[in-house]
């Protein structure tokens, strides 16, 4: 054990010599970071001879122990007070400096002088190096704490490092002097390995050696408030640890036989009672009123609040846990001990929509449902009901009637209205705290402001909704739009027949040509029912082989519209993988497009069918009045946009669009005004959609 304690602190001398030897070297030189360099280096090479010379013992080490311990504090401070005053001498007009610096001076004083510790053990019967030691890492590791959370988020870079190793320093010296205390003698496990730990922490002392230069331009007056929370959790358990040590040890000395077993149901006890206090709401309840009232000029830390607010409102993912949400903040922002929220609903009444320990009456909530006016005052006044303010100045609430709630056993404590755009979208209902508290400026502000926050983010939940209803109108009204939109062709069709059949009702070709039309439009009603079985348009894969050839020459049979349909082709065979109804409207209603663009007598309507290596290409082109091109890029193709006022449905050329790009093809538009329109359409052959159908299935 020896060569290795031995080994241990040699290895730590060496790399703080080394480390003196840099911060000598670097330029400019940081006079406290090199007295602390120093000790540290006499430190741990008194410890590395008194393992090798019988008449130095460890104990002599604690005062170079002690003067390591000042020097790290001296150059924490320094940096503390450039972070805070910017300026370093504020540091020797502190009191807390004053005061650490008689602390240090007198264990000093009492290491150095054998006499003086004799004189303690033989009047308290312990060892007070132990105790001191342990102040010194609490003590170290507060100071480590404020520098960190003091400093910018920009400069923490600079002083990470830094408060990495002596934070570990002063953590692994806490450890090792507690549990010494507690047993009244020295753990060497744990201290014969503190020099290779010190030996591990020298490089990034060096690597903060080069970054120490801080770049403050303000003063900073004020102290954080988590700095002051931390900093009295992590002195209260210091202070915590030193008394049950010393409790522990009298315990084991009141009786020998009886000792161990008293000091360890001792320190589960004690365990015990720490736990309690950080379950106890009311007991944080008391802390946090005691902490607000004697240590800060605010109650509370504004921009702190918005941001975990906010960040808790991104997670929520209904309305549900908006509701839980909101009482929960409401309530832990007050420690109320529950409340409940009253939400508007459609008609403007408000009803209870959710709640978490509400205490109240049946008689309380009735009231609530029934009373008139309360929503009207608070949207009037717009403030927080403080029921204790009420009690002790009555004459503030005369504009409303709150006797219902003014009974010594009530539970009502505060009533928050939320607002919206200055509109009351709901208020919460808080019960009695679970530490009695009177509410100041600050509170009634905090409350108004989180209210507005929490009200904007119900509005936004409700926005949401409509939107998702909107969504389904608008997919009902499309799906509806679709069908409307088949059935006044269908309907167009009929009615050229009807129109026709006076003229032409002698005429066996005529006849026929209408049974073709007839049976043409009930296959196409058929599919609209099928349509509507479904719920939806049909956007399937195409399954079927169309011959194009075939499907133009029915358009241009059975479509009875002025000017006639001219049709231009020499094919007999142009296959095609489409949904033959589906294709059959998207071309019967261009067509009806071109013949209702025809407005003189001379006009016409043509059809031309081509292949065009792997495409087949049919162009639909008339001579009407043609489109210019701002129409054609911002409109033609836009649902629901149409020119023909209650005659037309705007989703004829948009339907076109959609169907031919999903059966990977193309539609171009060419024309000018006055001089007629042009359709181009390209759709894969057969063998190229089979093709790629098989590429995609060996995919």
């Amino acid at each position: 054990m020896e060569s290795y304690i031995y080994y241990s602190y040699l290895s730590a001398a060496v790399a703080y010599g080394l480390l003196l030897l840099y911060a000598l070297l670097k330029e400019p030189r940081h006079l406290p970071f090199i007295i602390a360099a120093l000790c540290s280096l006499l430190w741990s090479a008194s410890v590395t001879i008194a393992t090798k010379n019988s008449h130095f013992f460890f104990a002599d080490t604690l005062p170079y122990e002690t003067a390591r311990n000042a020097s790290w504090f001296f150059q924490l401070g320094v940096l503390l007070s450039k972070q805070r005053y910017n300026n370093y001498k504020q540091l020797f007009r502190s009191s807390i400096s004053i005061i650490a610096a008689l602390f240090l001076a007198l264990n000093f004083t009492i290491e150095i002088f054998p006499s003086s510790l004799i004189l303690i053990r033989e009047s308290l019967n312990i060892d007070p190096r132990f105790a001191s030691h342990v102040v010194f890492a609490v003590f170290g590791l507060i100071l480590v704490e404020q520098l960190y959370r003091s400093t910018p988020l920009k400069q923490r870079w600079n002083l990470k490092f830094l408060c990495i190793s002596l934070g570990a320093l002063f953590a692994v010296d806490l450890l090792v002097y507690s549990k010494s205390l507690l047993f009244s003698r020295l753990d060497f496990s744990l201290w014969q390995s503190r020099g290779v730990i010190n030996a591990l922490m020298t490089p990034f002392l060096a690597v903060t050696l080069s970054r120490l230069k801080l770049s403050s331009h303000g003063t900073e007056l004020t102290t954080p408030r988590k700095t002051i929370f931390y900093t009295t959790i992590l002195f209260g358990c210091g202070i915590y640890l030193i008394l049950m040590s010393f409790a522990g040890f009298y315990i084991k000395q009141a009786n020998a036989e009886w000792g161990e077993s008293a000091q360890t149901l001792f320190i589960f006890l004690s365990i015990l009672v720490l736990v309690i206090p950080f379950t106890s709401g009311k007991i944080r309840a008391l802390t946090k009123v005691y902490f607000s009232k004697h240590f800060f000029h605010y109650s509370y830390d504004y921009r702190e609040e918005w941001l975990k607010i906010s960040k808790s409102l991104a997670k929520l993912e209904s309305l549900e846990e908006l509701k839980g949400f909101i009482i929960t903040t409401l309530t832990e922002l007050v420690e109320s001990a529950g409340g409940g929220l009253w939400l508007k609903n459609d008609q403007g009444h408000f009803f209870l929509a959710a709640e978490q320990n509400l205490k109240l009456t049946p008689q309380e909530i009735e009231y609530l449902h029934n009373i008139g006016d309360l929503p009207q005052y608070l949207a009037n006044k717009q403030w927080v009901i403080d029921f204790f303010e009420l009690a002790h100045a009555p004459e503030v609430y005369d504009d409303i009637d709150l006797s219902p709630w003014c009974y010594e056993d009530s539970q009502v404590w505060l009533i928050v209205p939320l607002f919206h755009l200055n509109k009351l979208e709901a208020f919460v209902v808080l019960t009695q705290a679970r530490a009695p508290r009177k509410l100041d400026w600050e509170d009634h502000d905090l409350l108004k402001t989180v209210g507005m926050q929490l009200a904007n983010a119900l509005a936004l939940n409700r926005t949401s909704e409509e939107l998702a209803n909107n969504r389904q109108f608008e997919t009902y009204h499309r799906l509806s739009a679709y069908l409307v939109h088949d059935l006044k062709n269908l309907v167009a069709q009929i009615s050229l027949i009807v129109r026709n059949a006076e003229k032409h009702k002698h005429n066996p070709d005529f006849f026929d040509d209408t049974i073709d039309t007839l049976n043409n439009v009930v296959k196409k009603m058929h599919h609209i029912v099928e349509q509507l079985k479904q719920g939806e348009t049909s956007t399937a894969n195409p399954s079927t082989f169309v011959n194009l050839a075939d499907l133009v020459k029915n358009i241009k049979q059975q479509h009875l519209g002025t000017p006639a349909i001219q049709l231009n082709t020499t094919l007999a065979d142009c296959l095609v993988r489409a949904d033959k109804i589906k294709l059959t409207n998207i071309l019967t209603n261009l067509v009806q497009n071109a013949q209702d663009a025809i407005v003189t007598n001379d006009g016409w309507v043509r059809l031309e069918l081509t292949k065009n290596q792997d495409y087949a290409v049919l162009k639909i082109i008339d001579n009407g009045i043609g489109m210019d091109q701002q129409f054609i890029s911002e409109r033609l193709f836009k649902p629901f946009d149409t020119t023909k006022g209650n005659a037309g449905m705007g989703i004829g050329a948009y339907e076109a669009r959609d169907y031919i790009l999903k059966q990977s093809g193309s539609i171009q538009v060419e024309s000018h005004p006055g001089q007629g329109t042009a359709f181009i359409i390209q759709l894969p052959l057969a063998q190229r959609a089979s093709a790629k159908q098989r590429n995609n299935d060996q995919l």
